[in-house]
């Protein structure tokens, strides 16, 4: 399951953009993958993985803005399109993410 951070943040005033940085620094701190500028994701071994992870976010909102969580099966995540640059040519979408690094226990 794929926890997805989605987030549009004030950043005019000075404490405005320390807040928005602070809550970036926390999604990248538990572990999220910066997908676009204001979108984040972390895979979680299940849902009550995911539901820690929004509890940890919920917490640390920032005072105004919005912030969404969808949370994705891993086959959802997967069968995302993902385009770069402006004019594409037929078959060079990229599809599919990195899958998530493997935690090795010994």
């Amino acid at each position: 399951m794929w926890a997805i951070a989605m987030f549009d943040l004030p950043v005019k005033k000075k404490i405005e953009r320390r807040y928005a940085t602070q809550f970036r620094k926390h999604l990248l701190a538990k572990g999220f993958t910066m997908l676009q500028f204001s979108i984040y994701a972390k895979f979680c071994s299940s849902r009550d993985s995911a539901r820690s992870v929004i509890n940890s976010i919920k917490a640390t909102l920032p005072p105004r803005g919005h912030v969404r969580i969808a949370l994705l099966t891993d086959k959802q995540f997967g069968d995302m399109y993902v385009f770069t640059g402006q004019k594409q040519i037929e078959g060079t979408e990229r599809k599919n993410e990195k899958p998530p690094e493997q935690l090795m226990l010994f």
